[in-house]
This record gives C-alpha cells, sequence and structure tokens, in this order.
C-alpha cells in the first residue's frame, strides 16, 4: 500500500470512525469535527476535523463552547494534511497553545523485527497493577519532565474497566525501572498504537527503545492487528523509521487550558 493510500486508511479508522479510548469517554460527530470528551483526567479534545475556510472559525467557537463549559483542558490534534491549510494559524489565534510537532509513524506489523532482546542485565516485564503503574509513572516523569498524574489515572481506569485494551511493559535493571512504554489496540481497525517508550537518559544507546518495539510488535501480531502507528519525537523517530517504520506527515497537539 502506497503512503496516500495507508494515510486515508489510518485517517478513516482512527480519526473519522475513531472510538472511545477509555471508559466514560464518549466520541461525537457534530459541527464538522469528530471529538471525544471524558473525566476531568482523560483526553478530551478533537481527532478530526473536514473544515474548509468558510466553515472553520465556527467549527473552532463551537469547541470552545463545548469544552468551555465543562472547565477542562482539550487538545485540538492538528495533522499537517488537514485543511484549510492555515488552521494552525486559526487555532492560535483562538488562544490555542501548540505543542512540539511530532512525525506520524506507521509499518505493516509483518515488516518489523520481532527479535531484539534487551540488554543483558534488562528484563521486561508487564504491568497488571497499581505499584507497576506508580513506577510507569515515575519514569514519564523523569524522561519527559512533565506531571504524569492524569496518565497515572487513565492507565488505571483501563487496567480496572477494559484490560484487554492496552499492554504496559516495564523494562528493569534489577529493582530500578529504566524505560516505560505501552501497546494501545484499537478495536475494530487495523491499527495499534506504540505510545510512550520513555527511557531515562543514562541508559539509552544500549537497545532498550528497540527491545520495547519488537517486544510490542510481536504481541500486536499475535492479536493480528496490521498496523503498529506511533506519533514520534525527533529522538525516537530515526530509530524507528531504521526498523522499518514509514513517515506519513506530522501531528501536532494545539492545547487550550479552561478559564
Amino acid at each position: 500500500m502506497d503512503s496516500e493510500t495507508l494515510l486515508a486508511v489510518f485517517d478513516r479508522q482512527m480519526r473519522r470512525d475513531a472510538v472511545p479510548d477509555g471508559p466514560g469517554a464518549v466520541v461525537e460527530r457534530v459541527d464538522g469535527v469528530v471529538r471525544q470528551t471524558g473525566a476531568r483526567h482523560a483526553w478530551n479534545g478533537v481527532l478530526w476535523s473536514g473544515l474548509d475556510e468558510e466553515t472553520a472559525d465556527a467549527a473552532i467557537a463551537a469547541q470552545l463552547r463545548h469544552f468551555g463549559a465543562l472547565g477542562v483542558e482539550f487538545e485540538w490534534k492538528l495533522y499537517s494534511h488537514d485543511r484549510p491549510a492555515d488552521l494552525g494559524g486559526r487555532l492560535r489565534a483562538a488562544g490555542f497553545v501548540p505543542e512540539p510537532a511530532e512525525t506520524l509513524l506507521v509499518a505493516p506489523v509483518e515488516a518489523l523485527s520481532t527479535e531484539a532482546e534487551p540488554p543483558g542485565g534488562v528484563r521486561l516485564v508487564p504491568v497488571t497493577d497499581e505499584a507497576g503503574i506508580d513506577l510507569v509513572k515515575d519514569v514519564h516523569e523523569r524522561v519527559f519532565g512533565t506531571d504524569g498524574s492524569r496518565l497515572r489515572q487513565r492507565l488505571l481506569d483501563r487496567l480496572a474497566v477494559d484490560p484487554e485494551s492496552l499492554i504496559v511493559v516495564l523494562a528493569m535493571a534489577g529493582e530500578q525501572p529504566v524505560c516505560a512504554a505501552r501497546l494501545e489496540f484499537n478495536p475494530g481497525t487495523e491499527f495499534a498504537g506504540l505510545w510512550g517508550g520513555g527511557t531515562l537518559a543514562e541508559w539509552r544507546g544500549r537497545g532498550i527503545y528497540r527491545a520495547m518495539v519488537a517486544h510490542r510488535a510481536r504481541l500486536a501480531a499475535e492479536r493480528g492487528y496490521r498496523y503498529l502507528q506511533v506519533d514520534a519525537s525527533d529522538q525516537s523517530r530515526p530509530i524507528l523509521k531504521r526498523l522499518g517504520f514509514v513517515e506519513l506527515g506530522t501531528t501536532t497537539p494545539y492545547l487550550h487550558q479552561p478559564r
């Protein structure tokens, strides 16, 4: 499948036809957008939009009213191929703040190596309880420098209500967690998502990230998923491209804080 066709499949399955990504969340198709609304700690935001120069500003205003009434932070997940071309500028003018852009990468599961192992002294362990999620939160905060409280609650919610929808993995060096990653399954689609994958700075360059990708690719293959999708940072993008992922564009989170 060529990149343009694959991007169209991704847009349809993962954005236009998206389903809620956690318990209690609701996906709606209204005002020219597909949006998800959930609890305060959930991911709230716009997944897809089909707008033009005449409809964009009204749609932005409608989402500001919707999420503003709830008093929650929300994200407009803007992709480089979304229209109109100046949608990012319109979002900034409406008070959204862009986060660093990430690269949308996709790979056929069957094309990825599932044999890479972690370096000596490091083992990969599944996370199935609150104590493990607390370790994941700790790694997340140390690697990315952001508060992991909302991530912690989202993961606990899914483990409690829908544990089959994700797999969370820690790389442990003895009793020290050195990397955390998760694999999120999207029922009804051909895509599973790789998220996290953050490795402590002093443990980078040893093949842990590559082993995490291989481990999750193996698990996705066992579930019958055709593709793996990643929103990659500048740091992980070159590694993933060497492993066989194809770049389909960029995605930029535009955040809006409640007043």
